[in-house]
């Protein structure tokens, strides 16, 4: 009886087995029809081999821009690309994520890793190139003392690139000049091409016929031949000839010096009484500097930042009469037991004859305020100006009676062959010392005339 009913409920379950298989089989086939994968149970794989599994076919998986939402507007969903295309580093950071999780319920390790610790071969490199560090420092330290510049060091620090910049400066003439005697003979050509030249320099007539005929003499005398003999002469003739423009400047003849700085519009002034500050306080001297250009905008705030650089007092009224700012400065001067005293005067051409009535005016003035001043009058010319330079000088000479020259922008086109001209009294000119002559805006590139420097620079010669 017990196998009776055995039997009955074995075939019941093929029965309802039957029934049931032809569900399963329709679900298989619509989940195919949709690309949904078939559910796998747990116990079928591992975990680890399901996750990559699941991973690997949403990588393979096609994108599927999702529809966007209704109350968002076409600017928003233009403006979000990464809603539209997922990324497959997004399924990337997600595993990293997952991995992070699963090492975090890891158990903690209370040794710290090896890595954390230094090895004593990395401590041994670190201690050999802080010590190579300090010995760097320690060589560097006395070259940066070393390089201090003082009162004449700044010339002979920065001589080289001084020369070099006086030469390129004056490069057009050297050029001129000095490629003449390449290749060449010693006969009338040479000289004829050298007058040219010298002509073209702004040399001026007077200073070319005596220049060439002293270079006629000692290729006789001498019998030279070579051309570059004929050369190193005609150096030695320029510097002879520029000998005289060559003067120091008196710094310590009176106290207060009283300096009185005039020029044209444009020429330097302001600069170089700036540049001369400095130069002066390298020296040791206390300066004092008086604004009596009244007439230029901005020239007061110009010399005062001069003054502010240099930490000098500037005396400086507004809108006040230039004598009269002269005046106050020689008297503050004189109180405040300074050095040097610089008048600056507005810029004016030599045709305008009633600012150089005003000129005369000033300088009375300070020979009020002190009976021996003005003890330097000195004239500010640009170097690119030429024969009109000649000019200048004696229009300013007839005026003031000027006792030296500053000579500004060497470093442009000028031609430099203008203080041949000086030197040999051109169109009246009383050959009137050059104190400075400079070729930039640097504040030691105002340096002290020497003539072999600038007879160099004139023939191109880079061996001096």
């Amino acid at each position: 009886m017990f196998s009776f009913f055995r039997r009955k409920k074995s075939s019941d379950q093929s029965t309802s087995d039957t029934a049931q298989q032809p569900e399963v089989q329709v679900d298989e086939q619509a989940d195919k029809q949709s690309g949904v994968q078939p559910e796998v149970q747990p116990d079928e794989q591992p975990d680890e081999q399901r996750f990559d599994e699941q991973v690997d076919a949403q990588a393979d998986a096609p994108d599927i821009a999702p529809e966007p939402d209704a109350a968002a507007s076409p600017e928003q969903q233009e403006a979000s690309p990464d809603r539209a295309e997922p990324d497959v580093a997004d399924v990337a950071a997600a595993t990293d994520a997952a991995s992070e999780e699963a090492a975090s319920h890891a158990p903690v390790d209370a040794t710290p890793p090896a890595e954390t610790a230094p090895s004593a071969s990395e401590d041994a490199g670190s201690s050999a190139e802080t010590a190579a560090t300090a010995s760097d420092d320690a060589i560097s330290a006395p070259e940066t003392a070393s390089s201090a510049p003082g009162a004449d060091k700044a010339r002979e620090s920065s001589g080289g690139s001084w020369l070099s910049r006086l030469k390129r400066g004056l490069s057009r003439t050297g050029q001129s000049i000095g490629g003449l005697f390449v290749d060449v003979k010693l006969d009338e050509d040479l000289y004829e091409e050298l007058e040219t030249a010298l002509i073209m320099a702004d040399a001026g007539m007077e200073a070319t016929t005596a220049l060439l005929e002293d270079l006629r003499t000692r290729v006789r005398k001498e019998r030279l031949t070579d051309p570059m003999q004929a050369r190193a002469a005609l150096r030695d003739l320029i510097t002879q000839h520029l000998k005289p423009l060559e003067k120091d400047f008196p710094l310590n003849s009176a106290k207060p010096l009283v300096m009185m700085i005039a020029g044209v519009n444009g020429a330097g002034k302001t600069t170089s009484i700036g540049k001369l500050a400095n130069a002066f306080q390298e020296r040791g001297a206390h300066v004092l500097l008086a604004a009596g250009d009244t007439f230029r905008a901005a020239a007061r705030e110009q010399l005062l930042e001069w003054g502010s650089r240099n930490n000098v007092t500037v005396i400086a009224q507004e809108g006040g009469d230039p004598a009269a700012v002269a005046f106050d400065a020689v008297n503050a001067g004189r109180a405040r037991k300074a050095d040097v005293v610089m008048v600056d005067t507005a810029g004016r051409l030599p045709t305008q004859l009633h600012l150089m009535e005003e000129l005369k005016k000033i300088k009375r003035v300070i020979s009020k305020a002190e009976g021996s001043a003005p003890h330097e009058v000195v004239l500010v010319v640009d170097g690119n100006s030429g024969q009109n330079v000649l000019a200048q000088i004696r229009a300013f000479d007839a005026a003031i009676g000027l006792t030296g020259l500053v000579v500004t922008k060497l470093d442009g086109t000028a031609k430099g062959g203008i203080l041949a001209a000086v030197a040999a009294g051109s169109q009246g000119v009383r050959p009137v010392p050059v104190y400075w002559i400079g070729v930039g805006e640097g504040i030691h590139d105002l340096q002290p005339f020497r003539a072999h420097e600038f007879a160099a620079a004139m023939i191109g010669d880079a061996t001096s």
